[in-house]
């Protein structure tokens, strides 16, 4: 069982890793400023930031250890999320950027 849920937790970190990277590239032809790091090409872990307006950025951090979700302005810390929550913000970003893709159709 717990060989089982290790590969699984593997395999969501994987997922979120490569998720994370499509937000970037979508994000930066929106015109943010975004970058996604991984270590090695195995995405075990990945490092996420994206510049919203001036001095304010969110910072994602995802792997085996953990997943967090900072949110800083004028490098102050306003906001830390641990596990689910953490992974709620991140869709509360991605659900921004398709409304404002959807409102750009629109026009």
């Amino acid at each position: 069982m717990f060989l089982r849920l290790a590969q699984q937790h593997r395999e969501f970190v994987q997922d979120l890793v490569m998720s994370l990277q499509a937000l970037t590239i979508i994000l930066e032809r929106r015109g943010y400023t975004a970058s996604c790091y991984t270590c090695g090409d195995q995405m075990k872990s990945a490092s996420f930031m994206v510049s919203l307006r001036e001095k304010h950025l969110i910072r994602f951090l995802v792997s085996d250890y953990g997943i967090t979700w900072m949110e800083l302005w004028d490098d102050r810390e306003l906001m830390k999320l641990e596990g689910a929550e953490a992974i709620s913000q991140l869709q509360e970003l991605a659900n921004i950027v398709k409304y404002s893709t959807a409102m750009q159709l629109i026009k």
